[in-house]
């Protein structure tokens, strides 16, 4: 499957409505386009974000701009089935049929005011997933042109193998931070190696909880941090990116910060280059002991 240039970081809109900033159709456009000046044009969406919202608020901002959605690269995730207002659900549960991608599929454009997303993620991995189905769908949809590629979102190894049987898999969004580096030992990164998947981080700098003091992690990380942000003349954040920038899976992390400063520090980040020992000693500081 061919991927597509994604920015480094992707800047993550679930805070941007509802759930968070609320933000005016005038200040998404100005948000939106600060970060493309700043070559962060890349833009995380989830159906549900904001109550079902997100999308439409972030498409309306995009009306009538044909060379900003030109320009920049939509990413949005199906799957999900929330209780809200705008529809009958009554328990929260995943969907991962035909029927439903699809229609997500086209209310997404609508919301979005465009012909195509970008990347298109199944939000989690059901259950009830019926993998042969949902991989000739994505292919319809990609054959339609709707879609212009494919991925999951916190999908484990187990997951991903028995749906790549049927379907190539671009891109996979996992959790994972300094703060929770699961993934580094669970072997999702070697898979998603393995198989050519670019992983996404969601909460890159562990949600917040990194630099909150209640944390029982807080005092060591800090510790551990601090002397290395000061050899390398940047910030704790700054840190805590390049540790993900080092792995070799080659992690796009997606930063939900409303301000777009901080995404652009997190761009040059990237440039941050953590030694081996260094690395590890971050990492022992996070789990409370050293590797065996």
């Amino acid at each position: 499957m061919n991927k597509i240039s994604l920015s480094k970081p992707i800047a993550g809109c679930m805070r941007w409505g509802n759930w968070g900033a609320q933000f005016s159709t005038s200040e998404y456009r100005w948000l939106i386009e600060q970060l493309v000046d700043e070559g962060i044009t890349s833009f995380d969406h989830a159906d549900i974000y904001g109550n079902y919202t997100t999308e439409a608020d972030f498409g309306t901002a995009l009306r009538g701009k044909n060379s900003l959605r030109e320009n920049i690269q939509i990413i949005t995730k199906t799957g999900i089935c929330m209780p809200a207002s705008s529809n009958s659900y009554i328990t929260k549960h995943y969907n991962n049929s035909a029927k439903h991608i699809i229609e997500s599929v086209e209310n997404s454009l609508r919301n979005f005011h465009t012909d195509y997303l970008d990347v298109l993620l199944i939000h989690r991995p059901s259950p009830l997933m019926h993998a042969e189905e949902l991989a000739n769908t994505m292919y319809q949809l990609m054959k339609e042109g709707k879609v212009k590629t494919f991925g999951v979102s916190n999908f484990e190894a187990h997951h991903i193998r028995v749906l790549q049987k049927h379907i190539p898999i671009a891109y996979n969004q996992i959790e994972i931070s300094l703060l929770y580096p699961k993934a580094v030992f669970s072997g999702i990164l070697e898979t998603c190696t393995e198989l050519h998947i670019t992983p996404m981080a969601w909460a890159p700098l562990g949600g917040g909880k990194v630099t909150d003091d209640t944390h029982p992690r807080y005092r060591a990380i800090t510790k551990a941090v601090e002397p290395i942000a000061a050899k390398h003349g940047c910030s704790m954040n700054d840190v805590l990116m390049a540790w993900l920038y080092k792995h070799p899976a080659g992690i796009l992390p997606i930063l939900g910060s409303v301000k777009p400063h901080r995404l652009k520090q997190a761009q040059k980040a990237a440039d941050i280059l953590l030694s081996d020992e260094e690395w590890f000693h971050l990492l022992e500081a996070a789990r409370g002991e050293e590797i065996a």
